[in-house]
């Protein structure tokens, strides 16, 4: 027998000291004594990466999450040394690199304060296994310290205190404590002394999370391979951090206006005249619905890009009926393509040689929906210029409108680990690689080849894609939603968990399965689900049709009359929510917002769950508990109007609210000004002539932005946009409203119906641009309203007191 000592298990191996540093511009190479490299590049004066190298030297730089078009920029950078470290200052950060083991130390460079330390720093094990290294990091986490971000997880969202798992997985009807599963977001804030950093794990391998769990003191992360490869992004502000890692990922494009609408799917709505027969419904109860969906079974033999012509006959007439009756088309597509000499698309693919393979030679074969499959390999620039070309005939002939990715984890069926061998070999952009390395973002190269497909054969009207599974950075690409939840009240709960912290990981736009996909609610249930997912950026019903039917007029039309009224409501507000999401595109600003990240310097906002910011002004609370009349909520600081009721809240406190079945807790920031639509059944119905500016009087200042484009297209890249900008000023006795208006958009409304919420004083002079207007001009409803001409420059309410 023969064995080799120097194969026995090392453990832990750490840098030593520092023998050699150099410098390149903006980045910082030192070296240690046993060969360890770290690499520090500023990007800005807020965000450094730190790039460790085991072996002397870094692999190719190439990462799918990363976007290309980030623009770096810092106004200082300054190097020195002491005995014990080198010092990095820029404007924001100071950064202490120790000689003797490179440990890490982040200060905020304007008061000194400790923000972030190395506990052990980086480390590293050597896999034997896997023939390469688990790269480590640890880091302090301080009493008090928090933690918010890293995706889907559907458990609280404080993280502090537990373990997490990133790879993306297949996971019907999972529960709170189910981890992991369907995407792979290794960003997250921590918050420490009110203050905000961010840590971006850029590695795609299988990669662990853990937050004071295995030691109270130690938080840490790392991964079976790859680099130890991070970004620090500081903030203090906790939506500055999340702004900043969104604009490092990519912000994602304006949707369509009708993509904001409500959607109804199930599993699966055919033959035609079942689809037929659900949106004509829509029309005659009349509920709003902007999309209907076709599920697997409108393919033939769940092959993708054909159609069962049984079920449907003549694609291209139905889907053109539909648009007719305001419906736009979204069909799924799935990555396994059905291993059969007579489909065109599997020849194809055979031909050119873009299948996945094993290490060994042979494609990979995998089980779905349609038998036996072969699968594309999206990390190959070829392959995903060739799965883009073919929804030529989906979406610019039979005018189908949007693609929802499914089962691109990728799911396989009847295997215990629900996916690939880790022997599949992947292209990778080049960067040849295994499974081991491309799983977690395999659906994210699906998403960005079909938004690709979608978006070339849109035009000009804007692409529309759904993805299940993700690694950062698709939110360039695609909205999402939280998988195959079930119909219970732990899964209402979890889904608003679950958006809360996707937006808070930098991708907004994403809804859950409303009512639940697995098994059936009761109406109860529906209806709570459907109040908070009309506060939802993504807003769609989505059933298993092996349990029952899932429309809002299922339950009874007491249940339907409450769901209509939401759906409503929802219509009515989406030019606030549009307006929120051009500020999402432009800034990075989530489009839901967390109490801590709204309020980050009151500590009772920390491990807030249930209640969230919808937009900037809008606050919401969802009913999560059957047979309820009302609930606890905490409201953050500052003055609240009730949605309902117009009564004032002073916030800092937890408060009782009154919602029986046909209500929920709504409430608005005083001083905030919220545009509305009337009630349209579809997005583009009515043409709207009068918009309505609800404003609620603060006494001070605010300031409130309402968007306005073509709802679709391209124009608004070269100007044609309208941005009104509304600055409230309040006083005890005078409210004005001034407007500034960019850009050269003209909407076919004329006025504005403004109503003043909660004036405290009696209006005596109206003047409208230094113009005095008749007092006769105001209507006494409940609120004072006045119709104005919409580009007003400025709005006087004056009581006779005023000598202003």
């Amino acid at each position: 027998m023969i064995t080799n000592t120097e194969l026995e298990k090392k453990g832990n191996v750490f840098p030593s000291k520092i023998t050699a540093f150099t410098k390149d511009v903006n980045s910082y190479t030192f070296t240690t004594e046993n060969g360890v490299v770290l690499q520090i590049t500023i990007l800005r004066g807020e965000l450094f990466r730190f790039r460790y190298s085991t072996t002397g030297r870094f692999a190719n730089d190439f990462s799918y999450a990363i976007n290309n078009h980030y623009h770096t920029s810092h106004n200082q950078l300054d190097m020195e040394e002491d005995n014990d470290y080198y010092i990095i200052t820029t404007s924001k950060l100071i950064c202490k690199v120790s000689k003797k083991n490179l440990k890490i130390k982040m200060y905020d460079s304007i008061d000194g304060t400790l923000v972030n330390q190395d506990e052990l720093g980086f480390h590293w094990e050597e896999s034997y296994e896997h023939g390469g290294d688990i790269v480590k990091m640890s880091k302090v986490s301080h009493d008090g310290e928090s933690y918010f971000g890293l995706g889907d997880k559907s458990n609280n969202l404080n993280l502090k205190g537990k373990r997490f798992e990133n790879w993306v997985t297949d996971s019907y009807a999972y529960g709170k404590e189910t981890d992991p599963i369907y995407k792979a977001i290794p960003f997250y804030t921590g918050l420490y002394n009110k203050k905000a950093y961010g840590i971006f794990f850029d590695n795609t391998f299988r990669t662990f999370f853990d937050f004071a769990q295995e030691r109270r003191y130690v938080t840490s992360f790392w991964a079976q391979g790859g680099e130890m490869n991070y970004y620090f992004i500081y903030g203090p502000k906790m939506v500055d951090v999340v702004k900043n890692y969104t604009e490092l990922t990519g912000k994602p494009k304006l949707p369509p206006l009708w993509a904001l609408g409500f959607h109804q799917c199930k599993w699966s709505y055919y033959p035609e005249s079942k689809v037929k027969e659900i949106t004509s419904t829509f029309r005659k109860l009349q509920i709003p619905c902007d999309a209907i969906y076709l599920d697997i079974d409108y393919m033939d033999g769940f092959r993708c890009f054909t159609w069962n012509k049984d079920y449907f006959p003549d694609p291209k007439r139905m889907v053109k009926e539909l648009a007719d009756e305001g419906f736009k088309t979204v069909a799924i597509i799935d990555p396994g393509i059905k291993i059969d000499a007579d489909y065109q698309i599997f020849e194809e693919g055979l031909a050119n040689d873009y299948f996945c393979k094993r290490a060994d030679g042979p494609y990979a074969k995998g089980k779905v929906w349609p038998g036996e499959c072969y699968f594309p390999d999206f990390t190959k620039p070829e392959v995903r210029k060739w799965w883009a070309g073919l929804f030529k005939e989906l979406i610019g002939e039979i005018g189908v409108r949007g693609v929802w990715n499914d089962m691109n984890e990728p799911a396989i069926m009847e295997v215990p680990n629900k996916t690939f061998p880790h022997d599949v070999r992947h292209d990778y952009d080049d960067n040849p690689c295994s499974h081991r390395k491309a799983h977690n973002i395999y659906g994210m190269q699906m998403a960005r080849a079909t938004y690709h497909g979608v978006k070339k054969f849109a035009h000009p009207k804007r692409p529309f894609v759904i993805t299940r599974a993700a690694y950062s950075g698709t939110q360039r690409y695609t909205s999402t939603w939280t998988g195959d939840n079930i119909a219970n009240w732990e899964h209402l709960w979890i889904a608003n968990v679950q958006v809360q912290r996707l937006a808070t990981s930098g991708f907004s736009f994403a809804g859950s399965d409303i009512g639940g996909f697995a098994e059936q609610p009761q109406g109860e249930l529906f209806t709570r689900w459907i109040q908070l997912g009309a506060f939802h950026p993504f807003f769609r019903v989505h059933s298993s049709g092996d349990h029952g039917e899932q429309e809002p007029w299922t339950f009874g039309e007491d249940i339907t009359n409450i769901v209509r009224k939401f759906i409503e409501l929802r219509y009515q507000l989406l030019p606030y929510l549009y307006t929120a999401f051009w500020e999402y595109t432009e800034r990075g600003i989530p489009l839901i917002k967390s109490l801590v990240m709204y309020d980050q310097e009151d500590v009772n906002t920390h491990y807030r769950i249930d209640e969230f910011i919808f937009g900037n002004s809008i606050l919401v609370c969802p009913v999560l508990e059957p047979n309820a009349k009302g609930r606890r909520m905490f409201i953050p600081r500052g003055n609240w109007y009730n949605y309902w009721t117009d009564k004032i809240e002073i916030g800092g406190k937890e408060i009782w609210v009154e919602a029986d079945i046909d209500t929920m807790p709504i409430f608005i920031k005083e001083g905030t000004i919220i545009p509305k639509y009337p009630v349209q059944q579809y997005v583009g119905e009515k043409k709207i002539e009068e918009i309505v500016l609800d404003v609620y009087y603060k006494e001070g200042v605010e300031d409130s932005q309402f968007f306005e484009d073509l709802q679709d297209g391209y124009d608004y890249t070269t100007g044609n946009y309208c941005l009104r900008t509304f600055k409230l000023t309040g006083r005890k006795n005078q409210l004005v409203i001034q407007q500034h208006i960019e850009g050269s958009f003209k909407s076919d409304s004329k006025t504005f119906k403004i109503q003043i919420h909660g004036l405290p004083f009696k209006i005596e002079t109206i003047q409208l641009d230094n113009k005095i207007e008749a007092i006769e001009s105001v209507e006494q409803n409940g609120h004072l309203t006045i119709t104005v001409n919409e580009n007003f420059t400025e709005l006087d309410f004056s009581a006779a007191t005023n000598k202003s």
